[in-house]
């Protein structure tokens, strides 16, 4: 059988070839093969390795020379906030001027600020500027994001923002799954009235899943936000009616977070910067990924999430960049990762498996991208590097030369 795309002389191919979630020592086992090729069929990877490829040329196979370049899965970034208005410079100062988080919250900054925009915003508005955030993504390697709601916190605006994801997955070339997050926060409306709050969220869980318009739900478990008990309640209803569940825990306050998220068997905990020891222990092994934020430390100019202890306890790890206007304002992937290394010491190794089939597990969609195997989808990022370590160190530059997706070239730079 001939290939579409040959890519040949490949200067190294990476890879995990773990089954995921890949826990503990086994982030750090990656496949390197030297001078591979990788052939592509019908938008699927049909072989690759470092063996012959002369199989795979035909007369209308597209043969293209990558001497000089390493090849990767598609990067998947497993936790952003897409959709939304607006944005929120000044609170950034606020911040580096020392003010905590919760506070600028508790006088309607933060998440509220970013709901007043987007309530007001269109669906076009919105889509726009979504539209433009994907195209800066691809160029820095991610093929696949998840989306999260929850800048409406009314029944009309999370609905908006779900169907301009809806649109966006149909329209541009990275995939986007979306998670439900309207217990983002409580509405200034409801401030006096919570419960009345959580049974909008629960009603609207379920007009949501009637329209299929998430693949999960998440709550943001923290002081003054959603507690222990509205938490459990929500993601167990979720979780009823067949939604995937992940949530924000542990960011601030250490509130046992993880071990609710482990309790519910949730898909991913995300933030985890303040979790105990005692909860770290409890994640050995697990399938419940603790996707950690590291952008989000770095512009809250708080500690870094325990990335390395956490693997070292035999956890199974993801790096997102948790893409937001206030505490993660930046589309470049490549930056999470870097900081990954700086500031959360993990190994080159670990980053890939952090940032390929460990979200994609979490997604639910390692059985199609994750990592580069024999029928999966051919989603690669073709990086201008002499190897995996210098693309993470040179910092500030992009060194993405391309971009497949789905075996179709999507970015070439």
């Amino acid at each position: 059988m001939t290939a579409d795309i040959l890519l040949t002389h490949i200067h190294k191919l990476y890879t995990s070839s773990s089954k995921p979630p890949v826990h503990g020592k086994k982030m750090n086992e990656v496949v390197c093969i030297d001078d591979a090729f990788l052939a592509i069929k019908a938008e699927k990877i049909l072989d690759f390795g470092s063996h012959s490829f002369l199989e795979y040329i035909g007369s209308m196979t597209e043969v293209i020379d990558c001497h000089k370049l390493i090849l990767t899965p598609g990067f998947i970034d497993s936790h952003t906030h897409l959709v939304h208005a607006g944005s929120r410079e000044l609170e950034s100062i606020q911040i580096a001027n020392q003010i905590p988080y919760l506070e600028i919250l508790k006088h309607g900054g933060g998440i509220l600020s970013t709901v007043k925009e987007t309530r007001n915003a269109s669906f076009d508005e919105l889509y726009n500027k979504a539209s433009i955030v994907l195209d800066r993504m691809l160029s820095f390697g991610v093929t696949t994001i998840e989306a999260k709601s929850g800048y409406g916190l009314d029944v009309l605006t999370e609905l908006k923002q779900l169907e301009v994801v809806k649109s966006l997955n149909l329209k541009h070339p990275i995939d986007i799954y979306s998670t439900y997050l309207g217990a983002h926060a409580i509405p200034k409306e409801f401030k006096d009235n919570r419960d009345e709050y959580t049974k909008l969220v629960l009603d609207q869980m379920k007009k949501i899943k009637e329209l299929n318009l998430a693949n999960a739900v998440d709550v943001f478990f923290e002081t003054d936000v959603f507690n222990y008990q509205e938490t459990k309640h929500i993601l167990e209803k979720a979780k009823g009616l067949g939604f995937r569940i992940h949530l924000h825990a542990d960011e601030i306050t250490s509130l046992g977070g993880a071990k609710l998220g482990i309790e519910l068997k949730a898909n991913s905990i995300d933030h985890l910067m303040a979790i105990s020891d005692d909860d770290i222990a409890l994640l050995k092994d697990t399938n419940t990924v603790c996707n950690l934020l590291p952008s989000t430390s770095f512009f809250l100019n708080k500690p870094f999430a325990r990335a390395r202890f956490l693997i070292d306890s035999s956890a199974a790890v993801a790096i997102s960049s948790d893409y937001n206007p206030g505490s993660a304002p930046s589309e470049n992937f490549q930056f999470s990762m870097q900081l990954a290394l700086f500031k959360m010491k993990l190994s080159p190794y670990e980053i890939l498996s952090a940032t390929t089939i460990n979200p994609a597990y979490h997604l639910g969609i390692d059985k199609e991208a994750g990592s580069i195997s024999i029928g999966k989808k051919a989603d690669l990022v073709l990086i201008e590097a002499p190897n995996l370590e210098y693309f993470y160190v040179n910092v500030g530059v992009n060194h993405v030369s391309k971009v497949y997706k789905s075996g179709k070239l999507v970015f070439s730079n």
